[in-house]
């Protein structure tokens, strides 16, 4: 049996030349493609973000994702955020199957790549209607529809940071150890002699 190597690595997706993957996706729209555009911090990646990455790509024929850069995550976000860097954050969703292009972008909101690409379909979550989103009017000077993907709104980067701060801290997990040590020490194990 022969085992041929996949022609495309997920690195490859990763295309942080914005006006290379416009060309692109200029192309696959002259060819018919439906082009869906997705944006978001992807911090600590969870079962919400590939929900919503799922249904996205469904909707059309190529997905590509604009993952905000550190400096307008941090601006979003708050300090301390994001955990991860933009090149770590781009490189696990380009490892997606349901991801086709991931580029990264400075600005709050996404109507200078909603400008720059013109995809048919802007994908948002749930938490977003037309009325809330913050691109809407882009959107709708460019004839780009707006979609809204995933489930309801239940899953959260911030949730999932909480979840591990309520986690034992280092020092007590660390303690657990020396203290089974120090029990088993105290119970003397029998010695036969009756």
């Amino acid at each position: 049996m022969v085992v041929i190597p996949r022609k495309q690595r997920s690195k490859d997706k990763v295309i942080a030349d914005r006006r290379n993957l416009a060309s692109i996706l200029t192309g696959l729209r002259a060819s018919g493609k439906t082009v869906v555009l997705t944006n978001g911090v992807f911090d600590l990646l969870h079962v919400g973000h590939t929900r919503s990455l799922e249904d996205a790509r469904s909707r059309g024929d190529y997905l590509v994702v604009a993952v905000n850069s550190d400096k307008s995550a941090q601006a979003l976000k708050g300090k301390g955020r994001p955990i991860q860097p933009a090149t770590e954050r781009m490189e696990v969703l380009a490892a997606l199957s349901f991801v086709d292009y991931v580029t990264v972008f400075e600005d709050a909101t996404a109507d200078g790549i909603l400008e720059q690409f013109q995809p048919t379909l802007y994908a948002k979550g749930t938490d977003y209607t037309i009325k809330t989103l913050p691109e809407r009017d882009t959107v709708k000077a460019l004839g780009i529809k707006a979609v809204f993907v995933g489930d309801k709104k239940g899953h959260s980067t911030a949730k999932l940071i909480q979840k591990i701060q309520k986690l034992p801290d280092g020092k007590d997990a660390a303690a657990r150890p020396a203290a089974k040590k120090a029990t088993k020490k105290a119970v003397k194990k029998p010695t036969g002699k009756g």
